[in-house]
């Protein structure tokens, strides 16, 4: 990055500000990343009979995709039958299955645009003596190709649509550096295009081979990530007509608009994008993009230019010059912002592989002001004074910062598989559950959080038709005989809404637990209730 001095610029500031925040309000709203959080069956249980349904419960809405039930003999049923109340998904079960171990294979979208998949294990009668294999859900060349096809995606952007704003912003007149421009918009295209192929084939589990299958495609611009593709190829046209247009204010107004078009894409899919508070995070994502673009677009362009001694590189450099302290200072305080939220807690960047990422690309970041500082204090005015050595000395200067950059790019693009702190806190708090029933009465009890540690339990009690059960006392008790746990027992209150619940439990450790509610009916009727809930780490 050059220096930072003020000086006069050559183009309208207030114009440009208020074209930035106009656009903000273009944002649009998507949700959380998903994750389970109930099954019906539980994962690992043994039933006597097969299911009567089948119900998996998100902690988002969710947009399904793939539901397969995979047999004890390894074949596939596919699963075309459900309803989609809220939550919860509820999914017709078949009839006809044989004693042994099934394996409930699913895939969803979430509504920020990232498929989700997991399975639900469970046994008919006993399980079986080798249970059916699950399908690998990792495919490495898909991975490969979405982390490509991102970096391309970043590189139109950042370099190809920054670069063409630089030249009609910053160096106007100068064609140093067109040339490259021009391809990093071909490569972004290209990455932005072929980005909708790799997430259609995310989102079902398809292998490369189907790349050019039309329900691929579909499903990858059915997700909210399809949003994104379809504004970035506007915003590279844009910035494609800008480069090649003659009139100097129409080519500086496209170029504008393919930079506030660009930020706005990033900002419609993504983890960051999705977080709560919305107000906050879509601005702030819209923010990075588009300073980000200011800076690292020049880089190119104003390194050539000064290379190539052109009669306004001078003039450029301190255009830009007085821009960047602006940038910089939005970069940072929505970056922070985005991080803190994301984040959460210091702990997490180190416990989580989204932190890891974060402090690669802090100290990358670190590497990249460092050198901005060297340039603000010992090249730019010299440079801007006619000192050929400074002028060399900042070109390679220029040339380190873009090098920096693209790896910047290259990390922050691996955040596509790497869920953030705050959608693992929000999985971490979603409560665990299971349905109790007999003939003589019936519970659906509630742990929360559903992870090892202070618990609340609650429970609806109901007859065995579903009928009200006015009980005179309702006590919870919980063992891990596996952990060597003996029961822990807890008188329930009523609180008022209807449920009883016990606020002083402690579940030490995750795991299997077995779960009692002992029912008193009438002085001398007591109905007991006896199932199992899975607890989280």
């Amino acid at each position: 990055m050059a220096g930072f001095r003020m000086t006069n610029i050559g183009f309208d500031m207030r114009k440009l500000a208020l074209a930035i925040l106009l656009w903000l309000g273009l944002a649009s709203v998507a949700a959380a990343h998903a994750s389970l959080t109930a099954t019906e069956p539980q994962d690992g249980a043994v039933v006597d009979a097969p299911p009567a349904r089948y119900a998996l419960t998100f902690s988002e809405p969710v947009s399904p995709i793939s539901l397969q039930l995979i047999k004890p003999d390894g074949t596939s049923l596919s699963l075309d039958k459900f309803v989609l109340r809220d939550r919860t998904l509820d999914i017709e079960a078949p009839t006809d299955l044989k004693r042994g171990t099934h394996i409930l294979s699913w895939r969803v979208v979430s509504e920020d645009g990232h498929p989700v998949g997991g399975s639900v294990v469970f046994s008919i009668g006993e399980a079986s003596a080798a249970p059916p294999p699950v399908p690998e859900l990792v495919d490495w060349q898909v991975r490969s190709g979405l982390w490509l096809t991102k970096v391309a995606l970043y590189i139109g952007l950042f370099i190809g649509i920054g670069g063409v704003f630089a030249f009609r912003w910053f160096l106007v007149g100068s064609r140093a550096g067109t040339t490259l421009a021009g391809l990093a918009l071909g490569i972004g295209l290209l990455g932005t295009i072929a980005s909708a192929g790799f997430q259609g084939l995310d989102a079902l589990g398809a292998p490369v081979s189907r790349f050019f299958d039309p329900v691929i495609w579909s499903t990858g611009m059915g997700t909210s990530f399809g949003r994104t593709v379809v504004v970035m190829i506007g915003a590279i046209i844009l910035s494609g007509l800008a480069l090649l247009a003659r009139s100097e204010a129409i080519s500086r107004w496209l170029a504008l608009a393919g930079l506030l078009a660009g930020a706005l894409a990033l900002s419609l899919s993504g983890h960051a994008s999705a977080a709560e508070p919305q107000w906050l995070t879509r601005p702030s994502v819209f923010l990075h993009a588009s300073t980000i673009a200011i800076w690292t677009g020049a880089l190119l362009p104003l390194g050539l230019s000064l290379r190539a001694g052109d009669a306004g590189s001078v003039t450029a450099l301190r255009r830009f010059s007085a821009c960047i302290p602006f940038a910089v200072v939005v970069l940072l305080v929505a970056g922070t912002a985005l991080a803190v939220i994301q984040v959460q807690a210091p702990q997490a960047l180190l416990d989580t592989a989204y932190g890891s990422v974060l402090l690669v690309k802090l100290a990358l970041l670190v590497l990249l002001f460092g050198l901005a500082a060297i340039n603000r204090w010992r090249l730019t005015r010299p440079s801007e004074a006619g000192d050929a050595q400074a002028v060399r000395d900042l070109v390679r200067s220029i040339a380190a910062e873009t090098a920096i950059v693209l790896m910047v790019f290259a990390i922050a693009a691996y955040w596509r598989f790497t869920p953030p702190p705050r959608a693992l806190a929000i999985a971490a708090a979603q409560p665990a559950s299971t349905h109790i029933h007999t003939e003589k009465a019936m519970a659906d009890l509630t742990v929360a959080p559903g992870r090892a540690g202070p618990v609340t339990v609650s429970a609806a009690i109901m007859t065995g038709d579903f009928g009200p059960l006015d009980a005179k006392e309702v006590s919870f008790v919980f063992s891990n005989p596996a952990a060597g746990i003996e029961p822990i027992k807890r008188k329930a209150m009523k609180p008022g809404d209807g449920t009883w619940r016990a606020d002083d439990l402690v579940l030490p450790l995750p795991g299997t637990w077995n779960v009692r509610v002992d029912i008193l009916v009438s002085d001398f009727d007591i109905a007991r209730l006896e199932g199992k809930i899975e607890i989280r780490p």
